[in-house]
């Protein structure tokens, strides 16, 4: 579809185009469902077909709507907008270690940041690749399909959206699902800031503890020897020639089992190289499939053949002119409110850093809003009182991309929102493609019966290559003791396990 560049004023610059999808309803249509993976600048009209194929109730009543936002070109086509920084802004350090405080390494840190921010502030459309622009454009995908209201699932920072297009258009917007929901209420980028304190506790509580499980024998038994093993292999690629920073974000923003698989093989290989062994993986682990399809995936070799020398060549690898990063990720990240300063986030690193150590120290020297000098063109609103009752919160509590703590702040500051909780899930992105019949199950009521729950907990499913739950402290408390069905169980795993890779990949920060 056709919008203007700027719908505040429609007749000024060129149009826009905005690639829109379409699954009908199968049965008898009661409205139409718009869909949004989140980012800012995840393409989306590939989420329909998906999510049809995988809850045929839902594709049997609504029409299901995939939309690639402004700024994102089309899936399966045209490209999205990017920035390009020359390499040359760049440091040119590959020993890069956020943990160095000396003033010599801020100052490396800071040259990605500001030139990134640079080169996306240079672009022409930057000032208008918003959330106010996009919830405009929402506005009038719901005009062209006639429907009177609009109902919507969004992921991420697709909560984000949903919430800013119900609170700009309340009489537009119907039942609206927010999963893995930013404070919505607050700032977009109180979520991003939240990134060290939650990938810390899913680190220390989940990941790392299932490592142990998984594979005792490479990286220990208990949790104190898996993490001293952890910095073995982070000295050793760093004696490879990757850098410790590059090392650290391979193990932040892990919301999805493949995401969990990767972070195993980097681990697992990262201790063989640290013992001076050169094998990869024992192949007789239950994971050795996930593992070798991560292996060709990413590093281009089957697990059999995968060295930790070949993991550490693949994790340094450089662009060779330009780093090309989302301009619609920092368009919206950056300029959808006023930014903090440079300096207000080099002090949140040092207050983060020694509480928050896998990602506190690097979060606040890597962070491009901080050199955004764009103000806002247009304020958000909140969510008004009259839509409070149409809007369904999902939230896992380990969530390391949208912290809990986030979804609880906007639910609190929204009366009259439904908040279902997930206990003990690490995962980003829960309705529709977890498997989890509790969340699916709460969902769906909502959507094709009008009937919201209130406030409940979800009990989790088990981690990758699990049989049960294994509890783990956090701001949900205790969970539901009742047994749930895992992912591998429902129908079309594949296809789950890669839309769950695409949620938390789309809403990863460009590093």
């Amino acid at each position: 579809m056709t919008v203007p560049r700027d719908w505040a004023a429609p007749e000024v610059g060129r149009d826009m185009l905005v690639s829109i999808s379409r699954v009908a309803a199968s049965g008898e249509h009661v409205g139409s469902l718009l869909l949004n993976p989140g980012g800012p600048g995840g393409q989306g009209t590939s989420l329909p077909g998906e999510l049809g194929a995988l809850q045929p109730q839902l594709h049997e009543r609504y029409a299901l709507i995939g939309m690639d936002p402004r700024g994102t070109g089309q899936e399966g086509g045209t490209a999205p907008e990017v920035c390009e920084v020359p390499v040359g802004r760049l440091s040119p350090r590959t020993d890069l270690d956020a943990r160095d405080r000396s003033a010599g390494s801020i100052a490396e840190h800071l040259k990605l940041p500001r030139a990134a921010a640079e080169a996306c502030q240079s672009e022409a459309v930057a000032p208008f690749l918003t959330t106010w622009q996009t919830a405009h454009d929402v506005e009038l995908v719901r005009m062209l399909l006639g429907e009177s209201t609009l109902d919507y699932i969004g992921y991420s920072y697709g909560t984000w959206l949903g919430a800013k297009y119900a609170s700009l258009f309340p009489r537009s917007a119907g039942k609206v699902v927010l999963d893995s929901s930013t404070d919505f209420q607050g700032r977009l980028q109180a979520s991003f800031e939240a990134w060290p304190q939650i990938n810390q506790r899913m680190f220390e509580g989940s990941f790392v503890p299932w490592m142990t499980r998984q594979f005792p024998e490479d990286v220990g038994a208990t949790v104190e020897e898996a993490k001293a093993n952890w910095e073995r292999a982070r000295r050793f690629y760093a004696g490879a020639g990757t850098s410790p920073d590059q090392f650290d974000a391979i193990f932040t923003g892990m919301g999805s089992p493949l995401r969990w698989v990767l972070g195993a093989l980097v681990f697992v290989l990262g201790v063989r190289g640290a013992n001076g062994e050169t094998g990869a993986v024992v192949t007789g682990s239950a994971l050795a499939p996930q593992l070798d399809a991560r292996a060709r995936a990413v590093f281009g070799e089957p697990l059999e053949s995968l060295t930790p020398a070949g993991v550490a060549r693949g994790l340094a690898d450089e662009p060779e002119d330009y780093l090309r990063v989302s301009a619609t990720r920092y368009a919206v990240a950056c300029g959808d409110q006023v930014t903090r300063s440079a300096a207000w986030y080099r002090r949140l690193s040092d207050r983060q850093g020694p509480r928050y150590p896998l990602f506190g120290w690097q979060y606040g020297l890597s962070e491009p809003c901080g050199f955004w000098s764009d103000a806002p063109r247009q304020e958000l609103p909140v969510l008004p009182a009259e839509v409070a009752g149409r809007v369904l919160v999902v939230q896992g509590e380990l969530d390391p991309q949208t912290g809990f703590e986030q979804a609880r702040a906007a639910v609190r500051a929204a009366p009259g929102v439904s908040l279902v909780s997930v206990a003990d899930s690490p995962f980003h992105g829960q309705y529709g493609f977890e498997g989890n019949p509790c969340v699916d199950g709460a969902v769906t009521v909502f959507l094709l019966r009008n009937s919201r729950p209130g406030n409940v907990v979800c009990p989790g499913i088990p981690l990758p290559n699990e049989t049960g739950v294994h509890p783990v402290p956090g701001p949900v408390g205790t969970a539901p003791a009742a047994a749930v069905a895992t992912a591998a169980e429902a129908p079309l795993p594949a296809l789950r396990e890669s839309v769950r890779a695409k949620i938390s990949d789309i809403n990863t920060p460009v590093r």
